[in-house]
Parts: structure tokens; sequence; C-alpha cells
């Protein structure tokens, strides 16, 4: 799998956010954009489930990335619609996976989901993406926020 780039303090993938997840994205054989995820009690909505606004967070990522698969492809978001299935719990190894559905010019559609280790699917998403605008790129310059692929070490 290729891992894709991240940033020092992004909430989902920033390296040295305290208060972040951590997370690292690959992209796998299919294409496809997966994350291993563990939901610490800090995340916590219900005692030991975790909040629903951390993993509608965790699937924009994913779906917002699924686009990038060298990590250069940098949108915003413009819809996201999250459907709960079943409660997401604490401490347990899950995995994101991301979707290409479709684009159109600047727009992209992407689903994403949020399965447990044995497939099943506990949150799933759908999202509207668009490119940012080059000139805006080169003013927000990536390099200064860290945005490189670090090892796994």
């Amino acid at each position: 799998m290729k891992k894709q780039a991240s940033s020092d303090c992004c909430f989902i993938c920033g390296r040295q956010n305290p208060f972040g997840l951590g997370l690292s994205f690959y992209v796998d054989e299919n294409g496809d954009t997966v994350a291993n995820v563990i939901l610490r009690e800090e995340y916590q909505g219900y005692p030991g489930i975790a909040h629903g606004g951390v993993t509608a967070a965790v699937l924009d990522e994913i779906c917002g990335r699924a686009f990038s698969d060298n990590g250069d492809q940098f949108m915003v978001t413009s819809e996201l619609t999250v459907r709960y299935r079943k409660p997401v719990p604490l401490n347990t190894p899950l995995i994101a996976k991301g979707y290409k559905v479709g684009r159109k010019g600047r727009v992209a559609f992407a689903r994403g989901e949020l399965l447990d280790q044995n497939g099943v699917v506990l949150v799933e998403a759908r999202g509207t993406y668009v490119d940012i605008p080059d000139e805006k790129l080169q003013e927000m310059n990536p390099e200064t926020f860290g945005w490189r692929v670090s090892s796994d070490e």
C-alpha cells in the first residue's frame, strides 16, 4: 500500500497535534483509501461509544482523500451526509475506507465507511468535494504546515 501525506497539526492526520487522532492514510491495491483507527476515551460521546462528530470527521477525511492518490490533491468539503448504523466502540481497532464515486470538473463525489474488524459497517458517509484553486493553494503553501509523507516508524 502507498502511504499518503499528512500534516503537522490536522485534527485527523496531524503528527504533532496532541488533541488529534494522528491517523495515517494509504491507497490500497484497488485504489481505495484506507486507515486503521482506534478512537480513545477523549473522543467519547456516551460512555464507551465514540462521539458521532468525531466519526463523521474521520469519514469526511477519508472521503476527501479518495481522490488524492499521491497526496497532492487538495479539496474542501461541499457536502457530507452521514448515516450511523451501529454504535462505534472506543479503544477498538476499526478500519476506515474511502471510495471514489465520480468526478465532474472541479467537483468530486466519494463515499466512506467505518468498519469493525469483521467488516461490519458502523458508520457510512457520502461527500461532495471541490478542488482548491491553484492560486489559493499557493497562498496556503502546504509545505509550511508540514505536509509530507512520514515514515511509519
